[in-house]
C-alpha cells in the first residue's frame, strides 16, 4: 500500500534575480513523498506564483487531497488534477521516483551514466546594463555558446546597446543569442522593437506581448522579422483540442515547454506531438525548480534529444538547494554519477 505526504519548502535566491515582472528572492515549492513498504519516491511540485496556472487559494489542499487519494493511481489523479499541473508533474516524478532502482534515477539513459550531456543556454537576468554585461561575460567565460538575455525592464536602448555590444565581439555563429521578453512590449510597438532586434541575428524572441492576446500575437507571428517562440502563452491551457486551436490559429516558429506549469511528462508530450505536427520548433525549460524537479526535467529532456540547446542550468540559483550530481560545464549540464545526492526523504 502506497502512504503519500508532501511538505512545503522555500527556496532563497543566491542573488535576488530580476525578470520583468519584478526581483526574485525566494521561490516556493512543496515536495510529495511516497511511501510502499519501505521504498521511497519523491516528486517536487513546482508552483510558480503568480505565473502557474495553479496559484490558487486551494493548492494545498487540492495537494492534500492528491496524497490521501494516492491509492487512486497515477492515471486517475492526472485527470483529476488537470487544473493543477505542477501537481501532475510533481506525482508523475514521484511515482517514476518510487518505481525506479534509485529514488533520482527517474530515466536511465547516458546521460545519468555520465557519458553524455545537455547543451543548454546561459541565463543573463535582468538589471543595470552593468550587471547584465557583467554576467554575459561571465557566462561567455564558462564555455556558453548560448545566452538567453531578459528584457524589457532597464532601458530599451539600453539592451539594444548591449546585444550590440556582444555582436561587435561575438558573430551569430560564434555565440546564439535568445531574448525574453516576457511580455514585456505592448502589441503597438511590438513589431517596431522587433525590427530593431532583428538586427542582432538572434535565435529567437520569447513572448513580446502579454499572453491572452491571440489576434495580436498571430499578427505578430506572421509579420515578425525574427522568430517567436510561445511561453505563458500555454499556461492555463489543459484541453487537447484547445492546444491544437492555439497553435493553428498563431503559428509560432516556437514553443517553450516548462513541464512544472504544462503538466509533466504528459503535458509537454501533449504540446510537443501537437507542435512537430505543424512543424512548430520546442526546446524545454525549467521554471526555479530546485535540483529535484531539475533532476527529473533534464533527464526526460536528455531522451527527447532535441538539437537545440534547453534551458537547464538554474540548479545554482539558491543558497538551500539539494547537492546532487547535476552539474554545468562548459554550456552543458552535466550527470556525474559518483556524486551522491544530499535530501532526506523522510
Amino acid at each position: 500500500m502506497i502512504l503519500a505526504t508532501y511538505r512545503k519548502y522555500i527556496l532563497n535566491f543566491n542573488t535576488p534575480s530580476g525578470t520583468s515582472r519584478g526581483v526574485l528572492t525566494t521561490k516556493e515549492t512543496w515536495f510529495i513523498h511516497l511511501d510502499n513498504s519501505g521504498k521511497t519516491g519523491v516528486g517536487e511540485c513546482g508552483v510558480f506564483r503568480g505565473l502557474s496556472a495553479d496559484d490558487r487559494p486551494d493548492y494545498e489542499e487540492k495537494l492534500n487531497w492528491a496524497c490521501q487519494h494516492i491509492h487512486l493511481g497515477l492515471e486517475a489523479l492526472l485527470v483529476e488534477l488537470v487544473e493543477f499541473p505542477s501537481i501532475q508533474f510533481g506525482l508523475e516524478m514521484a511515482f517514476k521516483s518510487l518505481a525506479g532502482a534509485h529514488p533520482f534515477l527517474l530515466c536511465p539513459s547516458k546521460f545519468t551514466e555520465g557519458e553524455d550531456a545537455i547543451a543548454i543556454n546561459g541565463l543573463i537576468w535582468m538589471g543595470s546594463a552593468q550587471y547584465m554585461k557583467a554576467q554575459i561575460r561571465e557566462k561567455l567565460d564558462a564555455g556558453f555558446n548560448c545566452i538567453k538575455m531578459k528584457i524589457g525592464a532597464i532601458d530599451f536602448q539600453a539592451e539594444i546597446d548591449l546585444l550590440n555590444s556582444i555582436r561587435k565581439e561575438f558573430s551569430a555563429s560564434e555565440i546564439e543569442l535568445r531574448v525574453d521578453a516576457n511580455g514585456a512590449f505592448s502589441p503597438s510597438e511590438a513589431l517596431e522593437k522587433l525590427k530593431r532586434l532583428s538586427d542582432f541575428s538572434l535565435h529567437s524572441i520569447e513572448q513580446p506581448i502579454k499572453a491572452g492576446q491571440i489576434e495580436a500575437m498571430a499578427k505578430l507571428c506572421e509579420r515578425t522579422p525574427l522568430p517567436i517562440a510561445l511561453d505563458e502563452e500555454l499556461i492555463g491551457v489543459f484541453n487537447q483540442s484547445d492546444k491544437d486551436i492555439l497553435l493553428n490559429r498563431i503559428k509560432p516558429q516556437f514553443i517553450i515547454l516548462k513541464p512544472s506549469l504544462v503538466g509533466g511528462f504528459q503535458g509537454s508530450d501533449s504540446w510537443i506531438s501537437l507542435a512537430e505536427k505543424q512543424g512548430i520548433g520546442w526546446w524545454i525549460t525549467s521554471a526555479l525548480e530546485s535540483n529535484i524537479g531539475l533532476n527529473a526535467i533534464a533527464q526526460y529532456t536528455y531522451n527527447l534529444q532535441s538539437p537545440l540547446p534547453q534551458g537547464l542550468g538554474t540548479g545554482g540559483l539558491f543558497t538551500n538547494n539539494f547537492d546532487s550530481p547535476l552539474h554545468v560545464k562548459n554550456g552543458t549540464l552535466q550527470y556525474l554519477p559518483k556524486h551522491s545526492w544530499k535530501y532526506n526523504l523522510e
